[in-house]
């Protein structure tokens, strides 16, 4: 007599800051409180864990786009964490906020538009200040503190991904702890955050658009 293994079901997994939306999706992680914000990656399981074996298995931890000190760009920024045995490359970005969304490049004063941004296996592609980050032009509305943004990042192999990116204060990063006055159900994630160890303010990505 042969015995079958009864089917299961794939269900949403909440682990701390991390959310898990099920069999074949990609997790968002914002930070947590700093006591919690490592072990909670740590303990999160793989987003596409039914995908093939060897598949990229991407998880997009802390994105934000800090407040536009103009009305002319925007930028944000995220990490692209791989845990599968495959790499992957995003390919494009996109969002109602901009016509125009694009991966630029900073290196010292000059910034240049990059085709893409490699995630290798077992690895991270990285979009932060100074470095790699997202530009969106000519944003059609104003955004500011406490706002969302939709986001869609579409990967070679994964596809179409989209997020909802949190919008910061000017010089704030995730994990930054709530400014004096302000209540900490409003952070991200709706738990106070560590606060970071570096209080130094970000250089900006272009010059005259500081803060982005």
């Amino acid at each position: 007599m042969k015995l079958f293994p009864l089917p299961r079901k794939a269900v949403p997994l909440a682990v701390g800051g991390v959310l898990a939306l099920g069999i074949g999706g990609v997790l968002v992680a914002c930070a947590g409180s700093g006591s919690s914000d490592s072990a909670d990656r740590k303990a999160a399981a793989p987003a596409n864990a039914g995908a093939a074996k060897g598949a990229p298995q991407l998880r997009i931890v802390d994105p934000y786009i800090p407040q536009p000190s103009s009305a002319d760009v925007a930028a944000g920024y995220l990490i692209v964490q791989n845990d599968g045995d495959t790499a992957d490359r995003l390919l494009s970005v996109a969002s109602p906020l901009s016509g125009e969304v694009m991966l630029h490049q900073t290196s010292g004063n000059s910034m240049q538009h990059v085709p893409g941004l490699d995630v290798p296996a077992h690895g991270k592609g990285v979009l932060a200040r100074g470095g790699n980050h997202i530009m969106f032009m000519s944003p059609n509305k104003a955004v500011k503190k406490g706002d969302t943004v939709p986001l869609t990042l579409t990967f070679q192999h994964t596809g179409p991904v989209t997020v909802q990116v949190p919008v910061l204060g000017v010089t704030e990063r995730p994990g930054d702890a709530p400014t004096a006055g302000t209540p900490a159900s409003t952070a991200p994630g709706g738990a106070a955050p560590a606060p970071e160890t570096s209080s130094a303010a970000p250089a900006a990505d272009h010059p005259g658009h500081a803060g982005h």
